[in-house]
């Protein structure tokens, strides 16, 4: 399958399995799942969620991470911080990049809003250089789309 058709099979069950749930933490750790399991050359994949100035770690799949991200610190705490997705090619060329894993290479993280703020972010990790390209964004995006329509934050 390329990968407009994984993202279109990946849609479709999290619009399924998440459409059943609104409780946040249960849809948080099906999403991790869904999309650790069904997207290739991953490493990490999962949830921080805003408590006032930082981020806390959320349900995710892979080794340990990261519990707190000060807001405006890393790839995450700048997602957090500008509201806009995240999308790095080579972390080690990211200005302040926290190496929770030192196995990730490349990264995506995509805010969530709760009433026009940022409630968490998606994080996903890499061991490869440029995993993630603007139809990973897309998908993602759609992804996190999803997961707010379905979840009582």
């Amino acid at each position: 399958m390329n990968k407009s058709q994984v993202y279109s099979l990946l849609l479709k069950q999290l619009e399924g399995m998440l459409s059943m749930e609104t409780d946040p933490v249960s849809n948080m750790a099906n999403m991790a799942a869904v999309l650790f399991n069904g997207l290739e050359n991953l490493n990490w994949a999962g949830f921080y969620v805003r408590r006032g100035n930082e981020l806390v770690l959320g349900p995710f799949q892979g080794n340990p991470a990261c519990v707190r991200i000060a807001l405006g610190k890393g790839v995450c705490g700048t997602a957090a911080q500008t509201g806009k997705t995240q999308l790095v090619q080579d972390v080690h060329q990211f200005a302040g990049h926290i190496a929770c894993d030192s196995a990730s290479k490349s990264e995506i993280v995509i805010p969530v809003f709760k009433n026009s703020q940022v409630w968490g972010v998606l994080d996903i990790d890499s061991p490869a250089l440029a995993r993630f390209d603007a139809e990973d964004q897309i998908g993602l995006e759609r992804a996190v789309e999803i997961f707010t329509a379905h979840t009582f934050l």
